[in-house]
C-alpha cells in the first residue's frame, strides 16, 4: 500500500508544514510540485511540521507538466470543488496520488477536464469557497487509510489509563 499526497504549487508554509506532519503520521510520501510560494528553509514551515521530518519522505517536482507527465499512468486523484462525485465514492487502489492544488487557486481546469473521472470533492456548504488545504489532505488521507483499514497504523491505548498516569478502577 502507497499513498502519495501532491501539492500542485502550495504557496503557504504553515500548510505544508501540516500536511508534511500528517504524511509523517501515516507513512504517506508527500510530493511538492514548483514552484513554491516559499523556501523550503522557511521557519513557518519547520515550526508546523514539528520534528516530524525525518519520518516523511518529500518528493519535490520541477512543474506540474512535468509531474503530470512521470505519472500518466497511476491512479490519480484530484481534489477539487467542481467535481460531481465525493471524495467516499472513490475506490482508491492499492497505490494512490491524492493531488491538491495551490491554496488561492486550486488545480487548473484544464488538467481537471483532462482527468475527469478522478476528480472529487469534498462536501461543504455552497456559500463555502474552500476548505483549509492542510485540513483537506487529512480528511482525504485518513479516507484512504479507512478503506484500506488503517493497515499500518498503530492500534494501541489503555482505556483504563489516564494519560498523566492515574489510574481507573
Amino acid at each position: 500500500m502507497a499513498l502519495h499526497i501532491v501539492l500542485f504549487e502550495p504557496e503557504i508554509p504553515q500548510n505544508t508544514g501540516n500536511i508534511a506532519r500528517t504524511c509523517a503520521a501515516i507513512g504517506a510520501t508527500l510530493h511538492l510540485v514548483h514552484p513554491l510560494g516559499y523556501s523550503l528553509d522557511e521557519k513557518h514551515l519547520k515550526r508546523a511540521g514539528l520534528d516530524y521530518w525525518d519520518l516523511v519522505t518529500i518528493i519535490e517536482h520541477d512543474s506540474v507538466q512535468s509531474f503530470m507527465e512521470e505519472h500518466a499512468h497511476d491512479a490519480l486523484f484530484f481534489f477539487t470543488t467542481k467535481a460531481r462525485n465525493y471524495y467516499t465514492e472513490a475506490d482508491y487502489p492499492d497505490e494512490a496520488y491524492l493531488i491538491f492544488g495551490k491554496e488561492s487557486a486550486g488545480i487548473n481546469e484544464k488538467i481537471l477536464v483532462g482527468h475527469e473521472k478522478g476528480c472529487v470533492r469534498i462536501p461543504m456548504l455552497e456559500e463555502a469557497r474552500s476548505l483549509n488545504l492542510s485540513n483537506s489532505v487529512a480528511i482525504a488521507a485518513y479516507e484512504f487509510m479507512r478503506q484500506k483499514k488503517f493497515p499500518t497504523l498503530k492500534r494501541t491505548g489503555n482505556l483504563h489509563t489516564l494519560s498523566w498516569g492515574e489510574h481507573y478502577e
